[in-house]
């Protein structure tokens, strides 16, 4: 193990048993609550709140703490617009050739399609990129530390009363290409955020139940 001289003691206030389950609790009630929507306000998000949830994400633990990730919050309309476009071009080839027919129709029940307007819409698109390598050199657990971060930014973007939709347009090359990402990186996922759009309404889902996710042993 390292040397531990530079460390640091670690500011844990131990909490009692009632007090760990009701934050618990309190916790999964409010992520219980988070849905994917699809129709943005186009009422501005202030930056800062865009930021906070961020750093937030990136407290994420990852491989070696190499933090092989790199966010690209966009709100100009014109790189908005072109990110859509392209976004678009793969989506319908997707639909077209790409997709096979059963997971079109386990697409079925959401209505999504190839168009995106709310990649236009939405205030904010935020790029998730990541990093195979670094100034460090190689990134371990890349995918899974990517992983981590962008679902505590997903957790934060609603704590912060925000709402968002995750976009997995494969291939996916043009987003570092439009952004000028380096070649260190790829393009990893796309996140519309923003306000929900008045009177929205959202897929009546049911989660798994718990026993359905969880063995104890």
């Amino acid at each position: 193990m390292a040397e531990q001289d530079d460390w640091i003691l670690y500011p844990h206030t131990r909490l009692d048993n009632a007090t760990m389950e009701e934050r618990a609790q309190s916790f999964h009630r409010e992520l219980d609550g988070r849905r994917t929507v699809r129709r943005f306000s186009p009422d501005p998000v202030p930056q800062s709140v865009i930021e906070a949830c961020v750093a937030a994400g990136s407290t994420a633990p990852s491989g070696a703490h190499r933090q092989p990730w790199h966010f690209v919050a966009v709100q100009d309309p014109h790189t908005k617009t072109e990110i859509r476009h392209a976004a678009e071009a793969e989506e319908r080839r997707n639909y077209e050739t790409r997709f096979p027919d059963a997971w079109k129709e386990a697409l079925e029940p959401f209505g999504t399609d190839a168009d995106k307007p709310y990649l236009e819409v939405a205030p904010w698109l935020i790029a998730i990129f990541a990093q195979n390598s670094g100034a460090e050199g190689k990134n371990y657990y890349v995918t899974e530390s990517v992983g981590l971060a962008t679902g505590m930014l997903i957790a934060a973007l609603h704590r912060a009363g925000l709402v968002c939709v995750t976009h997995t347009p494969s291939p996916m090359k043009f987003l570092k290409d439009i952004l000028e990402r380096p070649s260190g990186e790829r393009a990893y996922l796309l996140l519309a955020v923003g306000h929900p759009a008045p009177g929205v309404k959202v897929p009546d889902i049911q989660r798994k139940a718990l026993a359905d996710v969880l063995t104890v042993k």
